[in-house]
């Protein structure tokens, strides 16, 4: 359920942004930290361009099992399950846009931090989506996760003394 509410969460404000922000360039929300740009992303994430959107369109149907059969497998494991339901609705969402449209709309322009990394200089973050921010939400969560003991995991591993503890 989860799944679906995020995927129509994200393609009806894709649809929003398209109808509202069309020929408008950059509207500020709050000043230049926050504003609304639309964007036609034929690339990745984090502005990647390894290949044409059909590469990313077939990696995204290639993982999409794989998220499905990880979720089935760890639907009692909430800590897993919900990062990873996120994951998947995130690629759905933006899978939808590749089928449909051969890109993905995006258009929510934050200005976190300026970096530079190896030669990469950011000077203002890439604009994204619903679908997009769910994705990477569920894969931060999941590398919160993963430094987390394993029986807190799974509750089914904790003790009945560790439960009085915590």
């Amino acid at each position: 359920m989860v799944i679906v509410v995020v995927v129509i969460f994200d393609q009806v404000t894709k649809i929003w942004a398209v109808k509202t922000l069309a020929d408008k360039g950059s509207v500020e929300v709050w000043g230049k930290f926050f504003m609304l740009t639309l964007v036609y992303n034929q690339g990745g994430a984090l502005g990647t361009s390894i290949g044409s959107s059909n590469l990313y369109l077939i990696i995204s149907f290639l993982v999409l099992p794989f998220l499905f059969y990880y979720l089935y497998q760890n639907y009692n494991k909430p800590l897993l399950a919900w990062p990873i339901t996120f994951i998947a609705a995130g690629a759905i969402g933006n899978i939808i846009d590749r089928i449909y449209l051969g890109k993905v709309i995006d258009f929510i322009d934050i200005d976190f931090f300026d970096f530079n990394l190896f030669g990469l200089a950011v000077e203002r973050w890439w604009t994204f989506n619903v679908a997009d921010a769910a994705i990477s939400c569920g894969i931060v969560f999941l590398i919160i996760v993963g430094f987390i003991p394993a029986r807190w995991v799974n509750p089914a591993q904790i003790s009945d003394s560790e439960k009085n503890n915590i």
